[in-house]
C-alpha cells in the first residue's frame, strides 16, 4: 500500500492533459480559445486545479553576464478542484486573453527570428505540479503595428531579429516586467551614419506607444552611441498618416541633429 501511494504520487499512472487550441494565432489584446482533455489514469484522483499560462523567452542581464529563461507573464486557472475517477476524462473548454503587451512572434506570414512564444497548461494533483507541453501560439501584430513595420521596410530597412528583454522603458505605460525589441539592418542611405535600429511596441487598449532607438556607427576615434525617440499611434487615425515620410523626417533630423551624419 506505501508502495502504490509513492508510485500515485510521483504520477506513475496518474492523469495526462491534452491541451488543443481552435487556432493557434492571435493579436496582442485578442484572446485564444480551446479546450483541456483530462484523462484519468489508473486510480481515482483529487485534482487541485487546471491552469493555462502563456510563456516567452526573455533575456535577463545579471550584473556582468547575461542569460536566458523562459518566463510566464500571463495565467488563467480555468477550474477549482474536482475528483477525477480512473479512466474518467474532463474536458474544460477556456478562452484565454492575450495581454495587450504581448510580443509579437510573426510579421507578414514569417516567424520573427528570436522569439519563442507558447501556451503551458498546468494541473495539480495532490500537491505534485504537472506542468505539461508547451503548446506554440504564434502571435500577430496589430493593424498599427503592421503599419509601423511596413514603413521602415518601405524605408529599405531589414528584419535582423527580435529579443524580449527583462526591464521597463522609460517614459511610457508598462505592465508586463518586459519589453520586445525588433531589430533591423539600415538601407544604404543610413548605413553610413546607423548601424542598427530597434523598435520597440507597448500597446495599450486607446493607442499604440513606439520607441526607436538608433545604434550610431562608431568612428576610427570615436564611440557608438544611442539615440532613443517615441510617439503615440492613435488606432482610430493611423491610417490618415504617411507614415514612411514620417518615419524618414525623424530619422533624418534626429540623426543630424545627433551628428550622426
Amino acid at each position: 500500500m506505501v508502495f502504490k501511494r509513492l508510485m500515485q504520487a510521483m504520477g506513475v499512472g496518474g492523469p495526462s492533459v491534452e491541451t488543443v487550441l481552435a487556432n493557434p494565432n492571435c493579436r496582442p489584446g485578442g484572446y485564444l480559445e480551446g479546450q483541456v482533455h483530462v484523462t484519468g489514469g489508473e486510480h481515482p484522483v483529487d485534482i487541485e486545479y487546471v491552469s493555462v499560462g502563456l510563456l516567452t523567452r526573455v533575456e535577463v542581464e545579471s550584473g556582468d553576464s547575461e542569460y536566458n529563461t523562459d518566463q510566464e507573464f500571463h495565467r488563467q486557472r480555468l477550474t477549482g478542484s474536482f475528483k477525477l475517477d480512473a479512466g474518467a476524462r474532463y474536458d474544460v473548454p477556456f478562452r484565454f486573453d492575450v495581454p495587450w503587451e504581448t510580443p509579437i512572434t510573426e510579421v507578414y506570414g514569417q516567424h520573427l527570428h528570436g522569439m519563442t512564444m507558447g501556451l503551458r497548461t498546468e494541473l495539480e494533483v495532490a500537491r505534485a505540479v504537472d506542468k505539461g507541453d508547451l503548446d506554440a501560439v504564434a502571435v500577430h501584430p496589430l493593424p498599427a503595428q503592421e503599419r509601423i513595420l511596413d514603413a521602415f521596410l518601405r524605408l529599405g530597412f531589414r528584419f535582423s531579429r527580435a529579443d524580449v528583454e527583462r526591464g521597463r522603458v522609460y517614459g511610457v505605460q508598462q505592465h508586463l516586467p518586459f519589453y520586445q525589441e525588433i531589430e533591423f539592418y539600415p538601407p544604404s542611405q543610413y548605413a553610413h551614419g546607423i548601424n542598427q535600429l530597434e523598435v520597440t511596441f507597448l500597446p495599450t487598449p486607446h493607442q499604440l506607444q513606439v520607441v526607436l532607438e538608433i545604434d550610431k556607427r562608431g568612428g576610427l576615434f570615436t564611440e557608438g552611441h544611442d539615440a532613443f525617440g517615441r510617439f503615440d499611434v492613435d488606432y482610430h487615425s493611423v491610417d490618415q498618416l504617411d507614415w514612411t515620410s514620417q518615419l524618414d523626417n525623424w530619422l533624418q533630423q534626429s540623426a543630424r541633429r545627433r551628428g550622426f551624419f
